[in-house]
């Protein structure tokens, strides 16, 4: 088939259109690969476009050089990725490859012109295809099927391809949310396979692991594929709690699924304890907001959680960050609404601009109040006062309790 999408046609830029020329100049053939085709495929726009090409590094650097073009970020040389930047664009271009060896974590590689060669070392059939500048799909293991048909299949034998990079075990997960239409549609063969080899995750580093796990937890079926990595025994080779409570993931999943939560707003619900958030940190070393927010969850969905009894305000919450005083505590707040499934709270929360308490220790000294102890209990007790009035309190009405 030959691809003429509008989303295909919006790659050829100046910088494209240039990069083309000189490989065609130079009669080196230049494809889309991986993950740009199968976006393209499906009607997306991709955020990145990979290249792959015929040429080795050597004579990319060559005819680059030759033509006067910059590289840059030369890190990926040793796998055979130059990057050329174009008319403002960086483009990254790789050299075909075959895994000559292969530990679970990384590859050697050896240079290869044979575009099916390296198509075989790619982890899903719908990651494997090639798609020439002039739209013509290259397809070697039925990925446009596979696509279509909303399956997600390794290349060849799944043992092998795990074996290979026992992250693609994640990767097979986070594909599977993106592609399939059901949750529980998972080929047997592939999940056994998935299972006899998941001890080797064990060996993948954990920011690896966490950036797969991250876009799976918010990709769909994101629920039902969790409960899936407990049921084949991955949960303690990736960060993830022994016993996590998968009811109250299966309820915070169904309550912020349609509202953009944070993966760690999900993941959370796993967590019995602070001290389980602190073991996942020391596994996957998540950033410190992110870490932060799952303490705060853990901490507060049942201290700030709704009273059954009495209709639900955002008063509570805004006290809340009124009294934290942390520049992040409203979008914490934000994501443990969220997490509660309150989308009328959250609306109101996401317009609502916390208001500057307008007394300060100057004011309070100006008036005779010199100790620091005093100072601040009587801070305290000046913003207790203007919260019960919703805010409303100006400086003076607050410093006339002050007086008397």
């Amino acid at each position: 088939m030959q691809l003429k999408t509008s989303e295909f046609q919006c790659l050829f830029t100046e910088g494209l259109n240039g990069l083309a020329e000189l490989f065609q100049k130079n009669k080196y053939e230049l494809r889309i690969a991986g993950g740009a085709v199968r976006d393209l495929l499906s009607g997306k726009r991709p955020d990145d476009v990979d290249f792959a090409t015929t040429a080795t590094p050597e004579e990319m650097k060559s005819m680059f050089q030759a033509a006067g073009i910059r590289m840059i970020n030369n890190k990926g040389e040793t796998h055979g990725t130059i990057t050329a930047r174009i008319h403002n664009e960086n483009f990254e271009v790789t050299t075909l490859r075959v895994d000559v060896l292969t530990d679970g974590r990384h590859a050697e590689v050896e240079f290869t012109t044979d575009w099916q060669q390296d198509a075989e070392r790619r982890d899903l059939t719908i990651n494997s295809m090639f798609l020439g500048l002039d739209g013509t799909l290259y397809d070697y293991f039925k990925g446009y099927e596979d696509l279509q048909n909303h399956k997600v299949r390794f290349v060849g034998s799944a043992e092998q391809r795990i074996q290979e990079d026992y992250l693609r075990i994640l990767r097979y997960f986070r594909f599977y949310g993106r592609v399939a239409l059901k949750p529980d549609e998972h080929d047997p063969g592939t999940l056994s396979a998935i299972k006899e080899n998941g001890s080797g995750l064990a060996g993948i580093a954990g920011e690896r692991i966490w950036v797969e796990l991250k876009k799976m937890i918010v990709g769909n079926h994101a629920d039902s594929l969790l409960e899936l990595i407990y049921h084949q025994g991955l949960a303690q080779y990736i960060g993830l709690p022994s016993g996590g409570n998968l009811e109250e993931l299966q309820r915070v999943w169904e309550n912020c699924k349609h509202l953009s939560p944070k993966p760690m707003t999900v993941l959370a619900a796993l967590f019995h304890s602070s001290e389980e958030v602190e073991k996942m940190d020391l596994r996957l070393k998540v950033s410190k907001e992110e870490k932060t927010l799952a303490l705060f969850l853990v901490k507060y969905r049942n201290e700030l959680q709704k009273d059954r009894m009495q209709p639900l305000s955002i008063k509570p919450f805004t006290d809340f960050i009124i009294d934290s005083r942390e520049l992040d505590s409203q979008m914490k707040v934000c994501e443990l609404l969220k997490y509660q499934g309150e989308e009328r709270l959250l609306k109101e929360l996401c317009d609502w601009t916390s208001p500057r308490f307008p007394i300060s220790g100057h004011d309070l000294r100006r008036m005779g109040v010199t100790s620091g102890k005093d100072i601040g209990t009587t801070l305290q007790k000046l913003r207790d006062i203007w919260k019960k009035s919703h805010y409303q309190m100006d400086k003076e009405e607050l410093l006339s309790y002050v007086k008397s």
